[in-house]
This record gives C-alpha cells, sequence and structure tokens, in this order.
C-alpha cells in the first residue's frame, strides 16, 4: 500500500546538513488530514479546469492546478444516493443494497468512516448525506434531510433539526469552518465530507449574485436538437427534454400564474407545488422581494414574447444554465473560503483536498438535463485531487477510474488496510505517473426504472474507446459506440457488421467484468422483481 511504502522508505533518505549527511530518522510521518468535498450534479462541462465555456471556477482549478486532474472518472451508478453508498463503501450498487434514491442506506455495513476512525481520525460529515438512514461510525454530523432546500434550509444532527437563516451553500462551508475551528481531539488528523447540495435541480441561486448570467448568450450544445435517430427507444422515451419535460416554474422560475395565463401544463403536476414549496414556504420576506426584483423582468418579457417551440426550448435552454451556473458560482466560491481557512491555519499543505460530484449531469446535450444514462455526460465524473509534495501538480491522468475507488484511496492514504471485499482500489500509484493498464474497463449498472425521468435499466463495460451497454426489462436493445470516431454517441454501431468484432469483444469483456464484482443479468432480474414488488399498485 502506498502510505505503507512511504513509511518503508523513509529510514533510507538521506538528507543534508551544515555537520555532512545524517540519515533521517525510521518515525513515521505525520498522516495527513483529508477533505472530500462532493457537489451534486456538478458536471466537468462547467468547470474551466475542464474546459468549459461556459464558466470559470478559479478555486476548483486551483485544486487542479496544485494537484491532479483526472479526465476519465466514472460513477457506476449516476443518481444521487446511490453514488453516496459506493462512496462509503468502495462497492458497485449490487453490492452496497443501494440502488436507487427510494431505498434506505444500511449504515451497519462496513464503512469508510468507521474504518477510518478505527486507524485514528477524526471523522465529519456537513452538508448533503441524502442516504435515509442516519449517519452512522461520525465523530460529527449536520446535514440536510433528504434533497435539502437553497433558502434558509433545515440541518439534522445528534441535537434534532433546526432550521438556519441564509443559503445553504455558504451555511455548510459556515458550519464546515465552525467543526475545523472547534474540533475534539486536534492531535488527530481528520476527514471531513464536505458536502453541497448544489448544483442539483432546481437550481434556485443565490439571491445577492444571481444576475451574475443573465444577459449572456451561453453557447448551445450541438445536440441541443437531438433526434435520437442514431439510438434505440431508450433515449427516445426518456423523459428529461428540456423541451418537454422541464418545469417552467420550478426550474425556469416563471410564476405558475403567468405560466398558466400563456396555456402551458406543466409536465408533472408537482412542479407547480415545488416552486411553491421554497417560495412561500422557505424564504423570508426579504428573500422574496429580492427574487420579485430579479425574476419580475423575466417573467415580463417572458408574457410578452410567448415563445413556442424551438424558439421556448433555446429559451429554457438559456434560463436553466443561467441558475444552474450561479450555484455553480456560489459552490467555487465557497471551495475559496475553505482554502483561505485551512490555508490562513496552517492546514493547507498536508491536507488532502478531493473535489469531485456525485456524477456528470447534462447540460443540453442531446436535448437533455439531469444524468441516469450511461453516455458520457452523465456517466463521468470531475475528480480533481491536491497533495503537495506526493500528487503531481498540475499533471493530467487519462487512466479510468471510477468512485469505487475513493474509499480504498482515503484508506490508502491513511496508513489502512482496504478491505478485500471491496470493489476498488487506491488511486496513489497514479499520483506519480499515469498508468493506461490502472483498469481495463469501468463497469456500470442503474436500476430506478420504473420511476422518474423514464430512464429504462441497463448496464455496461466502457474501455479507453469504446462503450457497450444493454438495456433491459421493457426493452431488449444493445448499443455499441465507437468513442474516437463519434465521441458525443450519436451512431450506434451494433449492428454495423464492420464493428462485428469489437461487438464480440466487447461482450466477452462484459461477461468478464460483471463475474469480476459479482453482478449479473439474471441477480439484474431478482431486482427487478423485488422492486416491481414494491411500487404501490395501480
Amino acid at each position: 500500500m502506498f502510505r505503507k511504502w512511504l513509511v518503508a522508505v523513509l529510514p533510507l533518505i538521506v538528507a543534508c546538513s551544515e555537520h555532512g549527511s545524517e540519515v533521517v530518522a525510521d518515525t513515521e510521518p505525520p498522516r495527513p488530514n483529508i477533505v472530500f468535498i462532493m457537489a451534486d450534479d456538478h458536471a466537468y462541462q462547467a468547470i474551466s479546469a475542464y474546459g468549459s465555456e461556459l464558466i470559470e471556477t478559479p478555486n476548483i482549478d486551483r485544486i487542479a492546478a496544485e494537484g491532479l486532474r483526472f479526465d476519465q472518472a466514472f460513477v457506476g451508478n449516476s443518481i444521487c444516493s446511490p453514488s453516496r453508498a459506493t462512496l462509503l463503501t468502495g462497492k458497485f450498487s449490487h453490492a452496497n443494497g443501494l440502488r436507487n434514491n427510494i431505498h434506505v442506506f444500511d449504515g451497519s455495513q462496513p464503512t469508510l468512516q468507521r474504518l477510518m476512525r478505527e486507524a485514528g481520525y477524526e471523522t465529519a460529515i456537513i452538508g448533503k448525506w441524502h442516504l435515509k438512514s442516519e449517519p452512522t461510525d461520525f465523530d460529527y454530523w449536520d446535514v440536510l434531510p433528504d434533497q435539502g432546500e437553497y433558502y434558509n434550509p433545515d440541518f439534522v444532527s445528534r441535537d434534532g433539526t433546526r432550521r438556519v437563516e441564509g443559503y445553504v451553500t455558504d451555511i455548510t462551508t459556515d458550519l464546515a469552518i465552525d467543526w475545523l475551528e472547534q474540533r475534539d481531539d486536534v492531535g488527530k488528523p481528520f476527514l471531513l465530507f464536505y458536502h453541497h447540495k448544489a448544483p442539483h435541480r432546481e437550481w434556485w441561486p443565490p439571491l445577492d449574485s444571481a444576475d451574475e448570467f443573465l444577459g449572456e448568450a451561453l453557447p448551445e450544445p450541438g445536440s441541443l436538437f437531438d433526434d435520437y435517430a442514431g439510438r434505440g427507444r431508450a433515449a427516445r422515451e426518456a423523459e428529461m427534454r428540456i423541451s418537454d419535460h422541464m418545469g417552467l416554474t420550478n426550474d425556469n422560475k416563471i410564476t405558475p400564474e403567468n405560466a398558466a395565463a400563456l396555456g402551458h401544463v406543466p409536465f408533472m403536476a408537482w412542479y407547480d407545488d415545488a416552486y411553491r414549496r421554497q417560495f412561500d414556504e422557505y424564504m423570508n420576506e426579504t428573500q422574496r422581494a429580492a427574487f420579485d426584483a430579479l425574476y419580475g423582468p423575466i417573467n415580463a418579457d417572458f408574457i410578452d414574447r410567448d415563445l413556442r417551440g424551438e424558439d421556448l426550448t433555446r429559451w429554457k435552454y438559456q434560463r436553466y444554465m443561467q441558475d444552474y451556473l450561479a450555484t455553480i458560482r456560489s459552490v467555487d466560491n465557497n471551495i475559496g473560503r475553505l482554502l483561505s481557512w485551512l490555508e490562513t491555519s496552517g492546514q493547507l499543505d498536508n491536507t488532502v483536498i478531493v473535489y469531485t460530484s456525485d456524477q456528470g449531469f447534462y447540460l443540453g446535450e442531446h436535448g437533455w438535463f439531469d444524468k441516469r444514462f450511461m453516455y458520457e455526460e452523465s456517466f463521468r465524473t470531475p475528480l480533481l485531487i491536491r497533495w503537495p509534495g506526493v500528487v503531481e501538480a498540475g499533471a493530467e491522468r487519462n487512466a479510468i477510474v471510477q468512485n469505487i475507488d475513493f474509499a480504498p484511496t482515503i484508506l490508502d492514504i491513511a496508513g489502512a488496510d482496504v478491505p478485500a471485499a471491496m470493489h476498488g482500489k487506491s488511486l496513489a500509484p497514479l499520483f506519480s505517473a499515469d498508468d493506461a493498464d490502472f483498469r481495463d474497463a469501468a463497469y456500470y449498472h442503474y436500476y430506478e426504472y420504473p420511476g422518474i425521468h423514464a430512464v429504462k435499466r441497463h448496464y455496461g463495460v466502457r474501455t479507453q474507446r469504446y462503450k457497450l451497454m444493454h438495456f433491459y426489462h421493457d426493452v431488449d436493445e444493445w448499443e455499441l459506440y465507437d468513442l474516437q470516431t463519434d465521441p458525443s454517441e450519436m451512431r450506434n454501431v451494433y449492428a454495423d457488421p464492420a464493428y462485428t468484432g469489437v461487438r464480440d469483444q466487447m461482450t466477452a469483456l462484459l461477461a468478464d467484468v460483471q463475474a469480476r464484482y459479482g453482478d449479473s443479468l439474471q441477480l439484474a432480474r431478482e431486482f427487478l422483481e423485488a422492486d416491481l414488488a414494491e411500487l404501490p399498485s395501480q
């Protein structure tokens, strides 16, 4: 293991002094603190360190510039709760028991935070939890119930539930810094999960800076009006198109009254309720006044223009991006606050900083918002690691890595053993050099269907060049993509005779990977039967 290797070679390091050379004492170096930052639905396309044309993210970029950027980091199940369960267990969804956003996480199983406490770390989680069960094996926790709210959110701790005035991203940072300043045992290294709600739907931005992107003509993705001709039923039948399924009220901030006056019926009845809940139940009078001042002119302009068809889709895309990016600006600013606190307190360079998202997100690609599919934009997640003197600064890695690797990596950094039952492995070998053979393929399995957004159940594998996906349950369709010639995944070549050999190789690889991790179509069907039995009767 990486940390044990570092300890083993220390006695051999020779240091020069005024009196000649002397051997450094055979003592273990202080173990670093670890701050694991997870945003929610932060697409890599909206980080300037990844080349974004939409936004500049200087504080997140600092982590990349002073650390390591992973360009092929993937999740195993692109949805909030399962991704968080994978972080804590190092296992894919079929093994950790949390396959969707409905089930409750079993905190009695071996978890990263328990193993880190046993290794001598003080542990805390602050911000988004979203696992339904109460956090276990943390020295401290202060979390949002369920998804949480953007304005004046409730927080839950061992002391109960309280409402906190302010904006959720600022509050999460305040609470994290408060904990750091008041830790019980400053002699221990710490592991802090600092988890943001933003930029999760419905993208309610901070009202003091929500106008930053208003008036900008943000670039549209080339596939905004994708007709899905090159794919199967799964893409065509998914319910996450900006044109048809994005809410004018909750998502685009048009009042329910104004939307109804123009004849717009919400795709889902709860869209208007979600708007009212945030506006009427959580915002205070000052916030409502600021909200009306900001969005009143947008509403008036929308009524005057009475947009339809492609013009309406383009308008909805711009509104979506304006609010989505404004919530990201708040995340970036608050990461800057936390980095500044660590720097001022003298702890920054002995603290490993990890930045990631629970999954990727569609920013208009294929005409979509949301995630869930194994297509690149939701399958791929940002991953940046800063650790001066150990992680190569400003480097990029093209090795295939996954969120199953987070727990093994953190344990390795702490000098703790990695349980054999974990599916992932430590990323430490990639800290100093790239390795194309680190993993032959990334594995994926999505389960939440029937369910919101109607993305069909599917699993698959991705190599450096190819991706194979199998949709099952009410369809039986296969998709194969050549990511070298078709990086936007517009043309399924599964039935193309020119790819017969590739298809056979990828099918064999899929079977091998599933056997490696203990997953299978038979197991998937058993889960399906159990999940269908839990659905309310019609």
